[in-house]
């Protein structure tokens, strides 16, 4: 028997979001500890850069695990400020409150993102099954 459109959705998003969202954060983290020379430049503001990265790695997490959200979205958070907390580690870097703030923020945001396309997604296969 063939598996149902919503295990195959779940089962191709998951096969993409999983190993991306664990790079975006591998280089969120490498990003945040590194040499302040090794900084991407960009256009931006740096808490727009912060912002965006964290906003793009929890917005993968909720869509590579669905039903861990919580879990996810308290260890995401509370990441932010301890990988923050990294750059003690890094004599030419500084951990700030706000930079944590703005971080956690943008994570949240990428999380309530998710969660919402989420509940979407499962409203509609739900729709297309009672069909």
């Amino acid at each position: 028997m063939a598996p149902s459109t919503r295990q195959y959705d779940s089962t191709m998003t998951s096969k993409i979001t999983k190993p991306l969202a664990w790079l975006l954060l591998a280089f969120i983290l490498f990003v945040t500890v590194s040499p302040i020379e090794l900084r991407p430049r960009t256009t931006e503001t740096p808490d727009i850069d912060r912002a965006v990265a964290y906003l793009m790695a929890g917005l993968a997490f909720a869509l590579a695990y669905p039903r861990q959200w919580k879990t996810v979205a308290v260890l995401l958070i509370f990441g932010a400020g301890a990988i923050e907390c990294l750059q003690y580690l890094s004599p030419s870097r500084h951990a700030r409150l706000h930079d944590a703030g703005v971080k956690a923020m943008g994570a949240a945001l990428g999380l309530i993102v998710g969660w919402g396309f989420n509940k979407w997604r499962e409203t509609k296969t739900g729709a297309n099954a009672a069909t």
